[in-house]
């Protein structure tokens, strides 16, 4: 495993395209944009205020920078580097901005969500969207890019309008059965809607393509609901993850629940493979140790290495006490991820924070658990293969797979806190994201990282 060296960076914004050739950062109202395998800078672009949001356009020839602050959205362009297009809402303002799926239109959300101005970069024609819900996840295409899901609110109800994104025209408009809709979301295949409640009550609806309510699923009542919603990759499966610490999976038959994974603050199963990160002690001798210490020896919980240990059971994890009188309480499924063949599902229980969940879904059960030494804040799968990598906040990055699990210090002098990630389309590649720098990581073919796995479990 290679790292690059470390670039400035502002607000984590760094972005692979999605061909997998580009790499896109920010430096405050720089848009840097860099070959995604030398690293080289190909263009370098100057915004007219600091960045807040960047995105590429599905085909990676353009890139999006929006300044909410401003009302401003700037467009560069890869093919044409002196082209470049700014679009102002004026006193509208800005507080979201997205490309179409075909990369040729952008939807601004104006200022406490008054409307949404659809903007053509070819014909510079505008089109506009009215009453949208200011929610969660209230946008979401279909991944063939045909249609566009918008949750509305009028008229104190709330509502969804499906658009043909070929010409912006209406194609269904329905009304919700839902006190306060918080998200919408397609199933990969773009054949089912998923809408879901306010967390102050447990329901989650699906439709299909014509506006057809095709099955409502409440788990329970009178306590909170919905935090968390994945699709599978295959759209055979819908998790949900919600504050009474289970995680629920409907199948795309009946859209009954087949199971649902508890994630208890003590594994009392034997079979189950349980890893605990620890910290490596150094293996120093008094005659290298010097008075004072260097700052790495002086600061082991940034900078020290560690390593995974299987623990025996019972396994006790730790636990928060959530503050009930409190808004968002920090308990309950508040993260879900399938991998990209759906064999897996990956979990976070928030009031057992340090923890990351495997499950095995062609079994239905729970297949690992990684506990780390710090609350896990992000993980993402690798697009190509049953690969999981964690962020804690601090200088290491981990990797599970089937094969066993690995912690590796990020190098560099001084601390690189991981605080975000993202994988690169082919899984050769890992940016890694820390508040004013990134770095990316190199991974090497299957079968040596295979290697690398196996040899740090028979250390442990």
């Amino acid at each position: 495993m290679n790292f690059s060296e470390v670039f400035k960076l502002s607000n984590l914004l760094c972005r692979f395209s999605p061909d997998g050739k580009y790499l896109a950062s920010c430096v405050q109202y720089r848009l840097v944009i860099r070959d995604a395998n030398t690293l080289q800078i190909l263009q370098l672009h100057t915004c007219l205020d600091q960045i807040q949001h960047i995105e590429w356009s599905a085909d990676s020839l353009f890139v999006l920078c929006a300044m909410y602050k401003r009302g401003l959205v700037q467009v560069w362009s890869l093919e044409q580097p002196e082209w470049h297009c700014k679009i102002d809402e004026g006193s509208a303002g800005l507080v979201a901005s997205c490309w179409s799926p075909d990369g040729r239109h952008i939807l601004n959300t104006t200022e406490f969500h008054l409307r949404i101005t659809v903007w053509s970069l070819c014909t510079k024609s505008v089109s506009y969207i009215k009453y949208p819900k200011a929610c969660q996840q209230g946008i979401t295409f279909t991944r063939d890019g045909r249609y566009l899901a918008l949750a509305e609110r009028r008229d104190c109800r709330d509502y969804v309008s499906i658009f043909v994104c070929s010409d912006w025209q209406l194609l269904r408009h329905f009304d919700t059965d839902t006190q306060d809709l918080t998200g919408i979301e397609w199933a990969p295949n773009g054949c089912v809607l998923a809408v879901w409640d306010t967390c102050l009550e447990y329901k989650i609806l699906l439709y299909s393509l014509d506006g057809r309510l095709l099955s409502a699923y409440c788990a329970y009542e009178w306590s909170l609901g919905i935090k968390s919603v994945a699709w599978s990759p295959s759209s055979q499966f819908l998790a949900i993850g919600s504050y009474d610490g289970k995680a629920r999976l409907l199948n795309h038959v009946t859209w009954k629940m087949i199971t649902e994974f508890e994630h208890p603050a003590t594994i009392n199963d034997p079979k189950i493979v349980v890893y605990k990160e620890a910290e490596k002690s150094p293996q120093l001798g008094l005659g290298h140790l010097s008075f004072p210490p260097p700052r790495a020896v002086a600061s082991p919980l940034s900078a020290s290495e560690s390593k995974y240990e299987i623990a025996s059971g019972p396994v006790s994890l730790q636990t928060l006490k959530p503050v009930a009188d409190r808004a968002n309480p920090r308990m309950g499924i508040g993260m879900l991820a399938f991998s990209p063949d759906s064999y897996f599902l990956a979990t976070r229980n928030d009031n057992v924070p340090n923890a990351v969940w495997v499950w095995d879904i062609q079994k239905l059960r729970l297949f690992v658990v990684l506990e780390q030494l710090c609350p896990v804040r992000s993980f993402q799968w690798d697009p190509q293969q049953a690969r999981l990598a964690i962020c804690t906040g601090g200088s290491k990055v981990y990797l599970w797979s089937p094969a066993g699990c690995m912690s590796v210090q990020v190098p560099g002098e001084g601390d690189f806190p991981v605080l975000s990630l993202c994988w690169h389309l082919s899984g050769d590649s890992l940016a890694l994201l820390s508040k004013d720098h990134f770095c990316l990581c190199f991974l090497e073919t299957k079968e040596e990282v295979s290697t690398a796995f196996r040899q740090q479990d028979s250390h442990t």
